[in-house]
């Protein structure tokens, strides 16, 4: 190449060099914002397309959407009141009354649906607590050590000592009998479950280079434990917390079966349940509409769970 076209200028009266440096500056700038933006948008389409390839995940989901679709248009979807009676007792289902009537005379459909209302409410508050709880003592426990982690792994010990609904009747029967008492005893009886889950996560994030280089820039801890460890954590919070609904509802369901659940009239499930025994035989449908009730709530969120669990799962993927 001859120096006169190396050291030329163009009518702009930039060199050729100045030029070719111009162009792969714009090259760059154009290679580096283009790949930054696909990387903001590929996590949620990468989830999306998982979620709906994924078929338990897709169904759990669309259970529970109708659930709490019928939670919310019970008073559009009948015409009676959950506790209303009449002279109609334990009348098998027709088209005036379609899950047919109890031993009191009540609209059974009318009690299911909004049995879904106290169900749903206990799993979500219940499963809300547990974890806010939970996970704060185990991000204590998994980040400092020492006498702290010593202090709340042997209280979540003593927690598993017991079996969970003998807890759970243990803890009611002190309050006494009651929704919101048999509420705060199945989110404390789950409390060891979330907590212990986010201590292991805890102490292995902990030792991430990130999280070391937060340190030796002298970040706080109280920035690094919620900025940078808690979101690395919270996926199989997010997991558990879904398969931890449906055992909510079935402990729901089986305080109320005892007795010290939701008190009559409220219609829950787990009451129903007791209510209809004497007439299992002469009236089963008291029985089934209940039990058909509390297994989709149950498989609904364990499907959701376990598709989740998948999604997430480094090892599932391809």
């Amino acid at each position: 190449m001859s120096p006169l076209l190396l050291c030329g200028r163009n009518v702009e009266g930039l060199s050729t060099f100045e030029v070719a440096e111009n162009d792969m500056q714009t090259d760059t700038a154009k290679v580096e914002i283009q790949p930054n933006h696909v990387e903001d948008e590929k996590p949620w389409k990468e989830f999306m397309r998982a979620f709906i390839r994924h078929r338990s995940a897709l169904i759990g989901s669309i259970i529970i959407l109708l659930l709490i679709l019928i939670a919310i248009l019970a008073p559009v979807l009948t015409s009676y009141e959950y506790s209303a009676r009449s002279d109609d007792l334990n009348q098998a289902p027709s088209a005036e009354h379609w899950f047919g009537t109890d031993e009191m005379g009540r609209d059974v459909f009318t009690r299911v649906i909004y049995g879904a209302r106290i169900s749903l409410w206990v799993g979500f508050f219940a499963v809300t607590g547990s974890i806010v709880f939970g996970s704060f003592l185990g991000l204590i426990a998994g980040f400092y050590g020492g006498w702290r982690d010593t202090i709340i792994s042997r209280f979540f010990d003593i927690l598993l000592a017991f079996p969970g609904i003998l807890l759970a009747i243990a803890i009611v029967t002190i309050l006494g009998p009651g929704l919101n008492n048999a509420l705060i005893a199945i989110a404390i009886i789950n409390i060891p479950t979330f907590g212990r889950l986010m201590r292991s996560s805890v102490l292995r994030v902990k030792e991430e280079d990130f999280i070391l280089a937060a340190r030796a820039i002298g970040m706080k801890n109280s920035r690094i434990l919620f900025h940078h460890i808690l979101p690395n954590c919270w996926t199989p919070i997010m997991v558990q917390g879904t398969l931890s609904f449906a055992t909510a509802v079935i402990e729901a369901a089986a305080l109320g079966f005892l007795g010290l659940g939701a008190q009559p009239p409220e219609p829950e499930w787990g009451t129903m349940l007791s209510d209809s025994r004497p007439f299992i035989q002469t009236a089963p449908w008291t029985m089934i509409f209940p039990g058909l009730a509390i297994m989709l709530t149950v498989l609904g969120f364990n499907l959701l769970g376990d598709g989740l669990r998948d999604i997430f799962d480094p090892r599932m993927k391809q």
